[in-house]
């Protein structure tokens, strides 16, 4: 048995999904993929919350992760405007507790437009990418 503590930290996936799903409108689709029926649910968007990479900053306390969030609409213009509200929510959950976990700081890392094509006939959707980066807390000890 290792004398170090054994440190869970939290499904940062989770804990996005779980401040937009609340913040949202209830018909934007939100998780952790996109949707089966991607091109019926875009007349309400939809907003893909995937887990890019991540460090403990501090040992046993704190994790620095980054999102990676697609972001589709019907259109260019609301794809913007979902974008920049997923942005907003995530921001202003600075400071908050989500499902249990503390959320210390939002960051901005990146908001691009990288439309989707998903075949070479097909026309594109509009997509946002918007990358953001949180420090979280770890939960306590799992004895």
């Amino acid at each position: 048995m290792s004398p170090q503590p054994v440190v869970v930290f939290p499904d940062a996936e989770l804990v996005a999904v779980s401040v937009l799903r609340a913040a949202l409108d209830a018909g934007t689709y939100i998780g952790t993929e996109w949707p089966p029926g991607l091109l019926e649910k875009l007349k309400a968007g939809v907003v893909s919350v995937t887990r890019g990479g991540g460090a403990t900053v501090q040992r046993f306390v704190t994790e620095d992760i980054t999102l990676d969030i697609d972001v589709l609409a019907a259109d260019k213009g609301q794809a913007h405007d979902l974008a920049q509200l997923v942005r907003a929510h995530l921001r202003a959950a600075e400071g908050t507790t989500a499902g249990g976990t503390q959320i210390y700081t939002v960051a901005d890392v990146s908001l691009i437009w990288l439309p989707y094509e998903p075949e070479a006939e097909t026309e594109t959707i509009p997509r946002y990418v918007l990358v953001m980066q949180m420090r979280l807390r770890a939960r306590p000890a799992v004895s």
